[in-house]
């Protein structure tokens, strides 16, 4: 882990897309009119044959992502996060999820989108898209990745790129410290521990994994041992893992740049529930719209919304409190 390092995830999925057009010859790229802000154009650069810009019309993007799934390609579409689901939920859901091909679950299409979260800042609540994990993790076939870092971003793209079926993945607008080494290998359902510890976990994803391992970090300092894990992968959720932290740390907190009803909080409650319950307590945005925030102002409406290190480690006490 590169604690100094900032990185910007668009311009790691731009390199491993052109990676995975070398590698797969059958990769195609379409864009909504954002190509250049999410760096997708790289691609159509390396590939003009394969790059496809459709403009300002998301339904359109998802549509013809998949028709060309359906004609034997893997296509990877791209826009803010605010657009996909927001603007096309009903093509997503009938278009790429519904259909059966040969028997096999929804079309390879692969949803990739910048500008999640509060973190875009300066473009406002209408913006700062905090819904998508609920919506895309409980359409069928799906596949739900938030990443941290770019390493994540990386070798999430080849791994969609190699599977087949529907992906979502989720980038942060910002740049976004290194978490991880190169040889973090990642697995569809698989969550990473990233910090042992034994007496309380923190479970989280995308760039609140890093407020996740600060937070671990003062708790050491005052002689608490806090588990860290990244449960970049929502759907399939990894209930081995969190039963297994669950029983040995005795309760739980879930941080995500998102509503806390719907997204990686309750996902790991409804999993923890059926395994081996214990006191959790979410981390998130409380079903309420963001607000415009310039970008130095961006730490501070993440602390509004309690989304902080601090936090993290202030509800990691008071659980650990109520329950010894």
């Amino acid at each position: 882990m590169s604690e100094n390092i900032m990185t910007d995830m668009r311009s790691a999925y731009s390199k491993a897309l052109i990676d995975a057009g070398k590698e797969f010859p059958d990769v195609v790229v379409l864009g909504a009119d954002t190509t250049d802000s999410l760096k997708t154009s790289g691609f159509g650069k390396a590939f003009p044959d394969r790059f496809f810009n459709v403009g300002i019309a998301e339904g359109n993007l998802v549509s013809i992502s998949a028709g060309m799934a359906a004609s034997g390609k893997t296509s990877f579409a791209s826009t803010y996060a605010i657009f996909l689901p927001g603007r096309a939920v009903d093509q997503i859901r009938n278009g790429i999820a519904y259909p059966t091909p040969q028997g096999r679950r929804g079309l390879n299409v692969k949803l990739v989108v910048s500008h999640g979260g509060l973190s875009v800042g300066p473009d406002g609540g209408s913006h700062q898209q905090i819904e998508d994990i609920a919506i895309m993790r409980v359409i069928p076939n799906f596949r739900v990745f938030i990443p941290a870092d770019t390493l994540a971003v990386s070798k999430l793209t080849h791994l969609m790129a190699k599977e087949y079926g529907p992906f979502y993945m989720r980038m942060a607008r910002p740049k976004t410290a290194l978490v991880h080494s190169e040889s973090q290998e990642f697995q569809s359902g698989k969550g990473i521990l990233v910090r042992d510890g034994s007496d309380c976990t923190i479970a989280a994803c995308g760039i609140t994994v890093k407020m996740a391992l600060e937070a671990a970090e003062q708790l050491h300092q005052e002689g608490i041992s806090c588990r860290v894990l990244d449960m970049f992968s929502v759907k399939p959720i990894d209930g081995i893992i969190l039963e297994k932290a669950a029983r040995e740390t005795g309760h739980i907190i879930t941080c995500e740049e998102h509503n806390i009803l719907g997204g990686l909080g309750s996902a790991i409650s409804e999993s923890v529930s059926e395994s081996y319950p214990v006191p959790i307590k979410r981390i998130g945005v409380q079903d309420a719209f963001g607000e415009s925030a310039r970008d130095d102002e961006i730490p501070h409406l993440l602390e509004k919304h309690g989304i902080t290190s601090f936090n993290m480690a202030k509800q990691a006490k008071k659980l650990r409190n109520h329950t010894q």
